[in-house]
């Protein structure tokens, strides 16, 4: 079922994207990389992505339940200390699949394995320096009418119900913006 709460802001520059800009399908996730429900979307989103393909620009926001998942926040601090060093998707999906421990020495090793500069992911997470970004995220997430995770907005909507990729893929569809005619 979707509700008629707007995505909130809308997806920017600032944003991480997958799929190319102007695509007639749009799925933003509002994730927890400690949440359990987070990791099992995980293979959902993908198998999604890869069946729609260029028809869908998919983007990954964080909503860490920091009272519930108090690694969560360091997690989503070093995805974007990974992003400075360009590998954003890279170790979102490292975290994802990982499913485990999510302290700063498992996170640097984590930086270490994808080739990042494992002592400025380290330093980054010390400093808090990327703690405003996801904030940022958390607040346009509440905004938009999320209140757990995984939460999902299908173009430009929030998504209520399941997360199954028939019911995301059903959302999307019966969303999508009207194909240009020639």
């Amino acid at each position: 079922m979707n509700d008629h709460r707007a995505l909130t802001p809308p997806l920017s520059a600032e944003d991480h994207v997958e799929g190319l800009a102007g695509a007639e399908l749009e799925l933003v996730m509002y994730g927890d990389f400690q949440c359990p429900y987070c990791a099992a979307a995980f293979p959902i989103v993908k198998r999604i992505r890869e069946q729609l393909g260029p028809r869908l620009i998919f983007a990954f926001r964080h909503f860490p339940l920091r009272e519930a998942h108090p690694l969560a926040e360091g997690a989503a601090e070093a995805s974007e200390a990974a992003a400075v060093q360009g590998a954003f998707w890279a170790m979102h999906d490292r975290l994802f699949e990982a499913r485990g421990p999510l302290e700063v020495p498992d996170l640097a090793r984590h930086a270490r394995d994808l080739g990042l500069d494992a002592e400025r992911v380290a330093a980054e997470l010390a400093s808090g320096i990327h703690a405003p970004r996801v904030q940022r995220d958390a607040d346009g997430g509440r905004a938009g009418g999320i209140t757990g995770t995984p939460g999902f907005f299908t173009n430009g909507r929030l998504h209520e119900g399941a997360f199954d990729a028939g019911a995301l893929l059903a959302a999307l569809e019966s969303s999508a913006k009207p194909a240009e005619r020639a």
